[in-house]
């Protein structure tokens, strides 16, 4: 306690003494209770005020933070997490890494409204913090009123329930050799898997992608219902080049029916029409891939998120409980896949809780810190880093503790655990020791894993090499593709 005190003073006197505890920034003044951030048009910026909070006392809860603004002419650069900002910032007790709960983005002229950030973590420790309102790496005017500033917690957002379950597997699960592997581009063919087979591959994530993180996407859902179809059409060909070569399949939901809202929630948490769509998806897809050894496992949904309240039986969890119960009424053998919340981030294993069903295995994401893996990828001119860096504190070492909610959540429940995306943009400096820290860290605790991705895009692929951001050109043989080829020879030895 005496530590989180000392970081709060810190934080406090950082802050300098303002009325209230909020400090303004650039671009930034107040009159009374209105803050207003005021960049030029066409200068691209940040300006902000700020207050030190006492995260803590939200400890073992969700909880929700609200002001009301209003804005003129507010540019929305491309990168989500920039342009309108009304964000918290806190660290993980005790994996040491940052946490940026945040509003949606919100762009151009808009009266007063009420904006909501919503943290849903309700598994381990915060230390104390900051709120931010203002904006980033944008311009435009946005006012503020800090009289409807208010932070409260929230009740639980899916079911505690299961948390002492210990995993079942059957012998074929349970004793199977591990897998080593790649995320599938769209439009591969059979020489692409003989190329696999020669890497020493033996699991491809197979993925149905559309408009899976767009707001307002899949609607439609008789154009959804032919969209899958052709995708399971393509699954049969995918499945027999992966019958010859020796490699099984991961057949991945990454479109959701009813895509994503304003939060980024999946949009079938809010209304039962998707969610129906999204269990009865999965009883086609079952009934026709029941019993197929090629398939490694039925992956439910890629990268759920749910940060505000949910229909009944409709949260991020109970969705993939009832798809799960649906399939095991179809087919009792394949394993079913099921992925956390917040895009399925390692510090949400924290809460995570399992299904009392027969061979459920739990995927993990790893893209920390985003910092390093995605530098360049939203922001062309974004800042450059490097991995490992000692000052950051980026080492394995920060990989493991980064990894930590998962290994406990696996040491808790006897689970299973695969990891379904890893990887650092090809310009990264030091990404090739970066996979191969990941893949270490992965080895150690027996998961599975498959790398992001397999010619999909060249700004991931191993077949690529960069200097800088979007410069990529062709390459046979760089420390990214020898840190990769390297951790697949460990499954064949």
């Amino acid at each position: 306690m005496k530590n989180l005190m000392v970081v709060a003073l810190c934080v406090c006197v950082a802050l300098g003494a303002v009325a209230d505890g909020w400090k303004l920034g650039r671009y930034t003044t107040r009159v009374g209770d209105i803050v207003t951030v005021d960049i030029p048009k066409g200068k691209v910026d940040s300006g902000a005020a700020t207050c030190a909070y006492d995260f803590p006392k939200f400890d073992g809860k969700s909880f929700r933070a609200t002001v009301k603004a209003r804005g003129f002419g507010v540019f929305c650069p491309e990168t989500p997490y920039f342009g309108f900002k009304f964000m918290a910032t806190y660290k993980d007790l005790e994996t040491g890494v940052n946490v940026y709960p945040g509003a949606p983005q919100i762009g151009g002229d808009f009266p007063w409204r009420t904006v909501t950030l919503i943290d849903s973590r309700t598994g381990g420790k915060r230390l104390p913090g900051i709120f931010t309102l203002g904006l980033q790496a944008g311009y435009g005017r946005v006012e503020f009123d800090l009289s409807t500033f208010k932070v409260e917690a929230l009740p639980p957002l899916w079911p505690e329930t299961n948390t002492t379950h210990r995993c079942v597997y059957t012998p074929r699960v349970k004793d199977a050799p591990a897998r080593r592997g790649v995320m599938l581009g769209h439009n591969l063919k059979e020489d692409d898997f003989k190329v696999l087979h020669d890497w020493g591959v033996t699991l491809a994530r197979f993925q149905m992608t559309r408009q899976w993180n767009t707001v307002g996407g899949n609607r439609d859902l008789a154009d959804y219902d032919r969209y899958i179809d052709g995708e399971l059409d393509s699954l049969e060909d995918h499945l027999v080049w992966a019958k010859k070569y020796g490699i099984q399949i991961v057949v991945d939901l990454h479109a959701a029916p009813g895509a994503r809202d304003e939060h980024k929630d999946l949009y079938m948490c809010h209304d039962a029409k998707y969610a129906d769509a999204f269990i009865a998806t999965w009883r086609k897809i079952a009934t026709r891939f029941r019993g197929c050894p090629e398939i490694y496992g039925f992956d439910l949904i890629n990268e759920p998120q749910q940060v505000t309240p949910a229909l009944p039986g409709c949260d991020y969890w109970s969705i993939q409980s009832r798809a799960a119960e649906a399939i095991r009424a179809i087919d009792s053998e394949t394993p079913v896949i099921i992925e956390s919340n917040c895009y399925d981030g390692p510090g949400t294993f924290s809460y995570l809780k399992p299904l009392a069903l027969t061979n459920i295995i739990y995927q993990v994401h790893m893209y920390v810190p985003m910092e390093f893996t995605h530098q360049g990828v939203f922001d062309k001119n974004a800042a450059r880093t490097h991995y490992p860096d000692a000052a950051r504190g980026w080492n394995i070492d920060f990989i493991r503790r980064t990894m930590k909610p998962v290994i406990d959540f696996q040491k808790r429940h006897d689970a299973k655990v695969y990891v379904g995306e890893f990887s650092a943009i090809v310009w990264g400096e030091g990404a090739g020791d970066y996979i191969r820290d990941c893949i270490d860290v992965f080895e150690e605790n027996r998961w599975d894993w498959t790398f992001h991705a397999f010619r999909e895009w060249s700004g991931w692929s191993v077949e690529y090499e960069a200097a800088e951001p979007w410069k990529q050109k062709p390459s046979q043989d760089n420390p990214r593709k020898r840190a990769l080829l390297d951790g697949f020879r460990r499954s064949v030895k």
